[in-house]
């Protein structure tokens, strides 16, 4: 064969391969029906787990990459999952003859929170614009009503909520808590069904399995129930935890990750090398800091910059970001060989607990 034979056959194998990938979904949404049939979990590591050893036999036997397998056979299970949760999702129907309304609709995690309710059935009302009082004009008798708003104005919604009293659940979605503290204290002294959640992920997450939601207990127990409960067909790990613990906490889990990352590209920057010199020069470490320094420079500045100014214990993980460089810098300095060991000995230590602990 000449070379167009051969790319004409490299074609029709691709379409052959999509047309097995898409049998492959038709199958995956007839095992979630029977698994909710049978009761059966969504997830089975055991199952992934046998898929992904005999993909890589079947590999080596056919003198393939192992690795090439695993990575394939990886995004196949990821795209089953999604198709069985949604289907899962759908077919409880948490939201059968209610309604909802999503304060905030237009942004990103707004849309997701649009999209993820009406998939569960509920008659989903968005309002886009949350910095109008459109939403006011409503009778508010909504069973659940999200607020999908930037923090700065997050707080200011929910006293307004506050003063309607909504006989149905509110809660927001921010990334911080301590902020929103009065507003989400009017609620709760109001007699409203309040609770608050910090969903993990992005917009753009079609898996919840491995994803964590984050349930903030402002005082009325029955609304975590039931802000859980909007999730019980998925796979997210649902935590539960205080207002004052998820900020502390987050000070270092969103603060110091972006604060590092931040720090790293303005270094790279005002190095004065150019990045077409340093991508010539990268190691393995490099590139995996730069890949993810990269998606924190294209975020939203102004969201960011709340993360940092506006947590209550956000100086504290900056502190220690500080503290952490100047020890460095000290043992580089001194030439102390030793005391550089023990700095990489405990990071050591400290990543086999925090391993030991998810295995738990």
């Amino acid at each position: 064969m000449d070379l167009q034979e051969l790319r004409d056959r490299l074609t029709r194998l691709d379409g052959e391969l999509l047309a097995l990938i898409a049998e492959r979904q038709r199958l995956s949404t007839e095992v979630a029906r029977v698994k909710r049939a049978t009761g059966h979990p969504t997830r089975d590591f055991q199952r992934e787990r046998d898929v992904l050893l005999n993909a890589r036999s079947a590999a080596t036997r056919l003198g393939l990459p192992p690795a090439l397998a695993d990575n394939l056979l990886r995004l196949l299970i990821r795209s089953s999952l999604a198709t069985q949760e949604q289907a899962q999702v759908a077919a409880q129907g948490q939201g059968s003859g209610k309604r909802a309304l999503v304060i905030g609709g237009a942004g990103k995690m707004g849309r997701w929170f649009v999209e993820f309710l009406h998939s569960q059935g509920f008659v989903v009302t968005v309002e886009p614009h949350a910095h109008r009082a459109d939403w006011q004009s409503d009778d508010l008798t909504h069973d659940v009503i999200v607020v999908a708003t930037p923090l700065g104005i997050t707080k200011a919604i929910l006293e307004q909520l506050a003063r309607h009293r909504p006989p149905g659940l509110v809660f927001d979605i921010g990334s911080l808590k301590t902020p929103l503290r009065a507003g989400l204290t009017a609620l709760m002294q109001a007699g409203v069904r309040v609770s608050s959640m910090h969903p993990m992920f992005g917009p753009d997450t079609d898996l919840l399995s491995g994803r964590h939601i984050i349930h903030v207990d402002v005082g009325r127990k029955d609304a975590v129930a039931d802000a859980q409960n909007l999730f019980v067909s998925t796979m997210a790990e649902q935590v539960v935890t205080t207002l004052d613990d998820h900020d502390r906490l987050i000070a270092y889990v969103l603060g110091l990750s972006h604060a590092v990352n931040i720090a790293f590209f303005s270094a790279l920057v005002d190095s004065g090398e150019a990045a077409p010199k340093l991508a010539r020069l990268s190691s393995t470490t490099f590139d995996a800091q730069l890949a993810v320094a990269s998606l924190v420079a294209g975020e939203s500045p102004a969201l960011y910059f709340e993360i940092q100014a506006l947590n209550e214990y956000g100086g504290e993980s900056l502190a220690a970001l500080a503290d952490a460089v100047g020890q460095l810098q000290a043992l580089v300095a001194n030439q102390d060989a030793a005391g550089f060991a023990r700095l990489m000995r405990r990071g050591q230590n400290y990543f086999q607990d925090r391993a030991a602990a998810r295995q738990t």
